[in-house]
């Protein structure tokens, strides 16, 4: 929902940043897994068990990086291979904080956890499945910035996500409650995007 947002206000900064790592050589790939390498270390920070807080700066500066990518790439040249290692690395990272929950406390994490990455797979589905026929066809949009998959905009967007995990991070005692909520939420996200293929695409 607020990913329009957040890309209008950050784009220009990114895609001057972009322009300047292209022009000393640094690839869009490399940049992206770094930023995958910063999220996984934030990840295993939560899962054994330090404070949350040690966490943000990795984790904020792996989304630095999944920003950076793409402007580098826009700045040089987009690829196909680019952009699925792009959305992979972002899977990856999505799945690893609340897996990282989990392990670090699984008594009181587990059900919740388990229940987000449920949610968090539903939800990712939905999207990559519009994506897909989006592709086919030949829909295309740039509100979520310049992309190599058809972004839709939905409740739960990344923006909303980074914010929920900053959250989780400063009071990792509210993770049940808050896994419990953002899941839901994400199963609303995914039940409006399948709602709109429907309408969309004539899929009845």
């Amino acid at each position: 929902m607020l990913d329009g947002l957040a890309r209008r206000a950050i784009d220009p900064a990114m895609n001057h940043a972009g322009a300047w790592l292209a022009r000393r050589g640094v690839e869009a790939d490399t940049i992206t897994l770094v930023g995958l390498g910063f999220g996984l270390l934030s990840a295993a920070i939560l899962a054994i068990g330090a404070p949350g807080a040690m966490a943000l700066v990795p984790l904020l500066f792996s989304r630095l990086m999944d920003g950076l990518d793409g402007a580098v790439a826009r700045a040089t040249q987009k690829t196909d291979f680019g952009g699925l290692l792009d959305i992979v690395s972002d899977f990856a990272f999505y799945g690893a904080i609340p897996l990282a929950f989990v392990l670090r406390d699984t008594g009181e994490n587990g059900v919740a956890g388990a229940f987000l990455l449920f949610c968090f797979y539903v939800n990712g589905a939905s999207f990559l499945a519009y994506a897909t026929m989006a592709a086919k066809n030949g829909m295309e949009t740039t509100d979520r910035g310049e992309k190599s998959l058809y972004f839709t905009a939905g409740l739960l967007e990344g923006t909303e996500t980074i914010l929920f995990f900053v959250l989780i991070c400063l009071f990792p005692v509210l993770f049940p409650f808050l896994a419990w909520i953002f899941g839901l939420l994400c199963l609303v996200t995914a039940a409006a995007r399948v709602m709109l293929a429907w309408q969309t695409f004539d899929l009845d």
